[in-house]
């Protein structure tokens, strides 16, 4: 195989959602992409099934279970496991990748100065069909820690197998697995800039982060956990802001209204115009739930 193509390994880490798993499948198969492409389907701690998709030429298909901690760390952990490619990809298993996805991006890695590659996307759903492109070739660590950069999802991502075993695998004691594709991003992006494929080349099916409704508490620890295994957040206090307010949001919105205010006051002090002030009082003070403050945002193709 020419090293212009090298063999790609696709990891798919899902719970089994069937018509939507085989439609991101079947995306991945069908790139135009003339290297081999490898798609490892990651069943987490559900039957594995057979999958009605066609594996063409240069294809190949592994139905295989997560042998991690159960969540969507562990089964993307096991993927990469048992991938043989030169490069490593994910994909969500609600997603769908357009055919010249990663053609595109192999393009870019071509430049050995470059580990990883991102891509711009289209959100989907109910309500929304929007684009998010970045405007520019490269994210940088610092652009990281001062923004989260939901332009690069993790169903964008291809990274060298060399970043991979670099930076280490996905952080699978994050509680709750929440923000865990933030955690990785900013180990990668501290080995290597992240490349840009200025085009939507990944449709994401936004219907927001339900998930998490009512789990406040996770999200508390979670980002309390990233503040302290990354002291480098301190660099930005834009992003400092930014992490503490999303905590300050979800004390208030778990009726934890006296550590919410102080939290809270902690992110003034940091950034007095960190827009999550604005949405968290009015949760403190119970004029508005943090469930519908978060659907608000989500009908707008954001997050809080």
């Amino acid at each position: 195989m020419p090293d212009s193509h090298p063999l790609v390994s696709v990891i798919v880490a899902t719970r089994d959602r069937p018509g939507l798993l085989e439609r991101a499948v079947t995306s991945i198969l069908q790139q135009d992409y003339p290297g081999e492409i490898e798609c490892i389907v990651v069943y987490d701690h559900v039957d594995v099934r057979d999958l009605a998709v066609t594996v063409g030429p240069g294809r190949s298909l592994k139905l295989i279970s997560n042998t991690h901690r159960q969540g969507l760390p562990g089964g993307r952990n096991s993927g990469a496991d048992a991938a043989t490619g030169e490069l490593l990809a994910f994909c969500d298993d609600d997603d769908i990748w357009l055919p010249a996805k990663l053609r595109r991006q192999v393009e870019l890695l071509a430049d050995p100065g470059l580990g990883a590659v991102s891509c711009g996307l289209r959100l989907r759903g109910p309500g929304i069909d929007k684009e998010r492109v970045l405007d520019q070739d490269v994210v940088t660590h610092e652009q990281f820690l001062a923004d989260r950069v939901m332009e690069v999802h993790s169903s964008t991502m291809l990274v060298r197998r060399s970043t991979w075993d670099a930076v280490g695998p996905v952080d699978e004691e994050i509680p709750g697995g929440y923000s865990e594709d933030y955690e990785w991003l900013l180990r990668v992006s501290a080995h290597t800039p992240v490349a840009v494929v200025r085009k939507a080349l990944v449709i994401v099916d936004w219907h927001g982060g339900s998930f998490y409704f009512g789990r406040w508490a996770t999200i508390v620890d979670a980002q309390r956990y990233l503040i302290r295994k990354h002291p480098d957040l301190a660099q930005s206090r834009a992003g400092l802001a930014r992490l503490r307010g999303q905590i300050a949001f979800a004390l208030a919105s778990g009726n934890r209204r006296t550590e919410a205010i102080r939290e809270l006051a902690a992110v003034v002090r940091l950034r007095p115009r960190e827009k999550r002030v604005l949405v968290t009082v009015p949760v403190i003070l119970r004029l508005v739930t943090g469930e519908r403050v978060l659907r608000m945002a989500q009908k707008r193709g954001k997050g809080i």
